[in-house]
């Protein structure tokens, strides 16, 4: 089920919202959690019943291997080996649906085993619900939490908001919240707030987002077909996927924030303005911050971090990404985009180590300083999203070839994809992204982050913030209007697949 859809928005959200309040009100905290994990549950399984018993059973084994480990912490014993058997069973299965097809197909590529095997169906979200298992088995063994409450883990794995694409959360973030009394007492404010944020979200997704999905198709298919293109088409093809991503994500982003909101829950903060990055390290600071945080804990720095010399340093910082890229999905364009993260990231981090051993003359003032940092970097993105959206490395070579005018140019009278008005709402969006403050800066005033979350203030005159009042709620109505008048168009959020 799509937050983008007709049934959801007024079926299944009302629904479970009501029900929710209702039972918070004349039963008690208790039925309302079984009432949201059960309707979480409904949400999952809208798409293909059939893998609501694969969520309910993998939820059964991590909740049954955390009460064991649990109880050894306790007892001051060790709890490793059932980690490691914890951890290998929940990446088993998730290797099984996302990788078995590409491994079996690479291993007959290159031996010539003829071994097929059926095409695999990927469940909605089990990248996201796999990981999200796993920290928490992680945090159990560090002793940082246990739940022994059966219907409390189940709802922390699948409450709706955060179930299909995030953000990946700690127990600790969500679960102490349902602890709360005032987390089960209807609010006016969270509503408001969480109708705001979902508006904006909203109108990312159905009216930017799937709007520029047709010129990214255009272009994409066409290099995947090997068809000619020029310079401009392409350019023009991968600003709109770059911005096409980038407003799907961050419209997720936004209405997961929003819905977990509605019900009284502060999801952290996922998605904080990338773009305005000015150098890589700071973008995976701000793109997919959650999957960033994973990565680094329970991948970068068990391999060692930066403890082990400045050559290991790099080489774990170039493997985390390469696997974060297969994480995203089972082909060679993800590998080559991880990769290319990890190569810029060490080149980063080598860049900032001269630069504060004070070997360096400053050029240009500080202003001009960051806006050269933010404008390599977005080139660097969209470099790499050229690897992320194409069908295969060879559509992707065909596309570089023709964005930098290498080999043959394109035959007389090729017809043009994109007509040249597209490059006007690209750079429009560009000076959106670059220049306004951001939603979640935008409800600063009411929306609280955790602390691992904090986000920078909107300096300057970009000092706007939202506020209870009549002109914000027609900005929303509006907002609204002009989402739902998109929304027979929507599509699925891109991390869907992922």
């Amino acid at each position: 089920m799509l937050f983008s859809s007709y049934i959801f928005l007024f079926a299944f959200l009302p629904v479970a919202l009501a029900g929710f309040c209702l039972l918070s009100h004349c039963l008690g905290p208790k039925p309302a959690k079984l009432w949201l994990t059960f309707t979480s549950l409904v949400f999952y399984g809208w798409w293909n019943p059939i893998y609501v018993l694969l969520i309910v059973a993998s939820m059964l084994f991590n909740f049954w291997l955390g009460r064991r480990m649990g109880l050894a912490v306790r007892a001051g014993g060790s709890a490793g080996l059932w980690l490691f058997w914890g951890v290998t069973a929940n990446l088993l299965i998730l290797g099984y649906f996302k990788y078995a097809n590409f491994f079996v197909s690479n291993l007959d590529a290159v031996f010539g085993t003829g071994w097929t095997i059926g095409k695999i169906v990927l469940p909605l979200g089990i990248s996201f619900f796999t990981f999200t298992q796993i920290a928490y088995l992680v945090d159990v063994r560090r002793g940082v939490v246990c739940e022994y409450d059966l219907g409390d883990f189940l709802l922390f794995i699948t409450f709706f908001p955060h179930l299909i694409a995030g953000p990946i959360i700690h127990h600790s973030e969500m679960m102490p919240q349902f602890a709360e009394p005032k987390t089960f007492r209807f609010q006016w404010e969270n509503l408001a707030v969480g109708l705001a944020i979902f508006s904006m979200g909203l109108f990312k997704k159905v009216v930017i987002a799937d709007g520029l999905s047709g010129h990214a198709v255009k272009v994409f298919d066409a290099a995947a077909a090997g068809q000619p293109l020029y310079a401009a088409d392409a350019w023009a093809g991968v600003f709109s996927y770059a911005f096409q991503i980038y407003f799907d994500f961050s419209g997720y982003s936004d209405m997961a924030i929003a819905l977990a909101r509605m019900f009284g829950i502060t999801l952290p903060l996922n998605f904080n303005s990338p773009y305005k990055a000015v150098n890589i390290i700071e973008f995976w600071r701000r793109w997919h911050m959650t999957l960033s945080r994973f990565l680094r804990d329970y991948l970068y720095i068990p391999l060692g971090g930066n403890r082990r010399g400045t050559g290991r340093r790099y080489l774990n910082l170039a493997l985390t990404m390469v696997l974060g890229g297969l994480w995203h999905g089972a082909a060679w364009t993800f590998v080559l985009w991880g990769l290319l993260h990890g190569v810029c990231l060490a080149v980063n981090h080598l860049w900032q180590g001269w630069w504060a051993s004070g070997q360096r003359r400053v050029l240009l003032p500080p202003w001009l300083n960051a806006w050269a940092g933010r404008g390599l970097t977005f080139f660097l993105v969209l470099l790499g999203w050229v690897l992320f959206r194409a069908a295969n490395v060879h559509a992707a070579q065909q596309l570089l070839a023709a964005m930098f005018g290498v080999g043959a140019l394109p035959a007389a009278g090729l017809p043009v994809l994109l007509k040249p008005k597209v490059w006007f709402w690209l750079m429009g969006l560009l000076a959106f992204v670059w220049l306004l403050p951001n939603v979640a800066e935008l409800h600063s005033n009411y929306q609280a982050y955790p602390a691992v979350f904090k986000h920078p203030q909107t300096p300057g005159r970009w000092c706007w913030r939202w506020r209870m009042n009549a002109a914000w709620a027609c900005l929303a109505a509006v907002l609204l209007a002009a989402s739902m008048l998109s929304l027979s168009r929507a599509g699925e959020f891109l991390y869907y697949n992922f």
